[in-house]
């Protein structure tokens, strides 16, 4: 009987840790951004220092997760990629979460000095994605991004 419980009682902490999940509230679950009918599983950077690290020294991004960059006011922006090592699309959204500049497939920088990608309008978040991701779900200037689980002050 013992070894049935061992064996049970791994399922059963499993069973119980996948319920007190879907129980978690929307402070606890992972952000999320929907563009279109597609969603993403985002990590926020929204303090310099995180915005300063971004995406840097990863070799590789899940092709539906991304990094949302949380600006406390729109502005013009640049961004570079600097010490990162994959392609990324850069997505410029403006206060009204309208997408107002696509940069699409900028390639990973591999010497000083790193060429930087503006936005043309001011913007307060940008999400970077998979290089492709954009012309992939054939996005255009003036799409609407929506947040999920995105924590209160950085929306």
């Amino acid at each position: 009987m013992r070894n049935i419980s061992r064996l049970f009682s791994p399922v059963l902490a499993a069973a119980l840790a996948c319920a007190a999940c879907a129980a978690a509230p929307a402070s606890a679950r992972s952000p999320n951004v929907t563009l279109g009918d597609h969603r993403f599983s985002v990590e926020i950077a929204a303090t310099p220092g995180e915005q300063a690290r971004g995406l840097m020294d990863r070799t590789s991004m899940a092709a539906d997760h991304g990094m949302l960059f949380v600006f406390p006011r729109a502005q013009p922006l640049t961004f570079w990629m600097k010490d990162t090592l994959i392609p990324l699309d850069m997505l410029f959204f403006d206060e009204a979460h309208r997408l107002v500049t696509i940069r699409a497939n900028v390639p990973p920088c591999k010497s000083d000095p790193c060429p930087v990608y503006a936005s043309t309008a001011p913007a307060r978040y940008v999400l970077e994605l998979n290089a492709g991701t954009a012309a992939e779900l054939g996005l255009r200037t003036g799409d609407v991004i929506t947040f999920s689980d995105v924590p209160a002050g950085t929306q």
